[in-house]
């Protein structure tokens, strides 16, 4: 066996079965393997319920640090700039860490936000709690994809990532809600210490289930912007950005939307929600099974057909049963996005799987906010249904780009 050979094996163990990462002791089972896939999933859904918690808790927050409601807003804004550094940071500063060590301690921090937010006796401590929430959350989006492929089998990525993916969308479906039922009942401190036991919980279980992973002998880049030299990574992230962009452009003022063009009462609008996300779920699933044979194929149709469902939104927005199926073919498709990208991530990217994630969690983070800002101006300044060509356009060129970045591959 070569020098070569012997470093990679000690890595993952290649079987007619599986592929899989060694521990200190020997190698990992397949259960064992989605186990730890599980418990990230877990984790996933608790730092996305907890970032979003405070939507529904404005007031509360508030009235009892005397503040104003659009400086308790800010914390969803503190905790996005903070994940934004986070991801573009992480992997070279941890690049001699064990990732089993890096990704408990972020759960950790989870843990020590959760308290802190619920503790807060002002505002700046509040902020400072919400801050390392950020951390958190974009160090373990960062590592996530490359975490996942030394924990599963190549073809068991995708279904790795539609796990992750899912606890996402269980996640943002639930946070508003369950934050206003909890903090109607326990007061908004009970309702951000409500997720500090499931943090818990998915430490232990990561603790557990997790290998020893060493980090990579080969650490690829070692800044996260110079993987953009490459041009089918800047191409990719650049289909990425518009995506993201076009897709929050739209889905950030849908509750306007639903209540003066669609005219919904307030318990059919939750229930379209609702829907939306569960139509998510379940096709994160379906296309996980398809990323294999027809990855650009995926990633190229996605925004072409959501930027269909934008003008057709436009066209038929005031019929209340047109609107719900085009949102569920929405919600089917658009949650679905993130995991193709995940697996291009994995195979354009493989031995700068974690340098990529940062620079894809960064690029999300930074669409979302332009999406939603520009989104807003034009919601303002000329109208929805603007808001919703926008969407339509910035998707249309993000199909674009998948195309083009077929072409690199291809070509």
């Amino acid at each position: 066996m070569t020098q070569q050979t012997l470093a990679l094996a000690t890595d993952r163990v290649v079987t007619d079965h599986t592929l899989l990462p060694l521990s200190g002791s020997g190698h990992v089972s397949i259960p064992a393997a989605w186990g730890a896939v599980c418990s990230m999933a877990l984790c996933v859904a608790v730092l996305i319920a907890s970032e979003f918690m405070p939507v529904s808790l404005l007031s509360p927050i508030a009235t009892d640090l005397g503040v104003t409601e659009g400086h308790v807003g800010q914390a969803i804004s503190i905790s996005g700039i903070s994940a934004v550094i986070t991801s573009l940071l992480v992997s070279s500063l941890t690049r001699r860490l064990d990732r089993r060590l890096v990704v408990t301690s972020l759960t950790l921090l989870l843990i020590v936000s959760g308290t802190i937010v619920t503790l807060a006796p002002n505002y700046l401590v509040l902020m400072a709690g919400r801050a390392l929430l950020g951390i958190a959350i974009g160090g373990f989006w960062s590592m996530s994809t490359a975490i996942v492929m030394r924990l599963v089998r190549e073809d068991s990525v995708p279904k790795g990532l539609a796990m992750l993916n899912a606890g996402n969308a269980i996640a943002a479906t639930i946070s508003a809600p369950l934050g206003s039922l909890l903090g109607s009942y326990i007061g908004w401190r009970g309702a951000f210490f409500a997720v500090v036991p499931l943090a818990l919980f998915a430490l232990v279980w990561q603790w557990i289930s997790l290998p020893s992973l060493p980090p990579r002998r080969k650490n690829g880049s070692p800044s996260v912007l110079r993987l953009l030299v490459r041009p089918q990574v800047a191409i990719g992230m650049a289909s990425v950005m518009l995506l993201f962009m076009g897709q929050f452009a739209l889905f950030t003022y849908l509750r306007p939307f639903l209540e003066t063009v669609t005219r919904v009462p307030i318990s059919t609008l939750s229930l379209l929600l609702l829907l939306m996300s569960l139509a998510g779920i379940f096709g994160t699933y379906c296309v996980s099974g398809l990323l294999q044979t027809r990855l650009f194929g995926i990633l190229g149709s996605i925004p072409l057909v959501m930027a269909a469902i934008a003008l057709l939104l436009i066209a038929f927005g005031t019929s209340p049963v047109i609107t719900a199926l085009l949102l569920v073919a929405w919600g089917l498709f658009a949650t679905a996005a993130p995991v193709g990208w995940g697996t291009w991530l994995s195979r354009t990217m493989p031995d700068d799987a974690e340098a990529g994630g940062g620079l894809q969690v960064a690029t999300i983070q930074l669409a979302i906010t332009m999406g939603a800002s520009l989104g807003g101006v034009l919601f303002d300044a000329t109208g929805w249904w603007t808001t919703f060509a926008l969407a339509a356009v910035l998707l249309i060129g993000s199909s674009i780009l998948a195309a083009v970045a077929w072409r690199y591959r291809t070509g």
